[in-house]
């Protein structure tokens, strides 16, 4: 009577980690799901501001093409590979860098209210992104947590959990502090 207690009570146990694990990597995926959403807000936009811009900065085609590339780049990343998309969006964030850099050049341009709005907006998405970011991360650090501890990854292992990709700035420069001089 007290074995059937104890194997009902390990069973209830391992029946209650494997759903928290579960749990966890679907938390993962749902986190993955918002950061895809606001990089594709972000992606909708971009045709957009290069037709504004076109207008204003027709000799900075290489940056508007280069951009352009880089939007289709990222867009074809497959969707499970984190590491992957977070390179590519690096990438193309500071490809918009430049272009916003191109707006204190062309005062017109910088004046114009559509450019405005478009840069407000991805600004906007940009806060966004870095929410979902910060979100996707911490859901990947409890799952990679319920995988690697005693006694989860007992479960874990033979069940098929894995660890999960953090979503992280791939180019050392964007880590860097930036030099200000007066």
């Amino acid at each position: 009577m007290i074995g059937l207690a104890i194997g009902a009570a390990v069973i209830v146990y391992l029946i209650f980690v494997y759903n928290s694990l579960v749990k966890a990597r679907q938390v993962k995926e749902e986190a993955w799901s918002g950061i895809d959403v606001q990089l594709k807000r972000r992606a909708d936009l971009i045709p957009n501001l290069i037709e504004t811009v076109k207008g204003y900065a027709a000799h900075e085609k290489t940056t508007l093409e280069e951009i352009v590339n880089l939007r289709n780049r990222a867009q074809a990343v497959p969707g499970g590979d984190v590491a992957g998309r977070a390179a590519a969006e690096g990438l193309l964030s500071q490809a918009l860098g430049k272009v916003f850099a191109l707006a204190e050049a062309y005062p017109d341009l910088k004046a114009n209210q559509n450019f405005s709005e478009l840069q407000g907006s991805l600004e906007g998405i940009e806060s966004e992104v870095q929410m979902a970011r910060r979100y996707y991360n911490g859901a990947a650090r409890d799952l990679n947590v319920k995988v690697e501890s005693f006694p989860s990854n007992l479960i874990a292992g033979p069940f098929g959990f894995n660890k999960a990709t953090y979503f992280e700035i791939a180019n050392e420069a964007d880590r860097a502090v930036p030099v200000v001089t007066f």
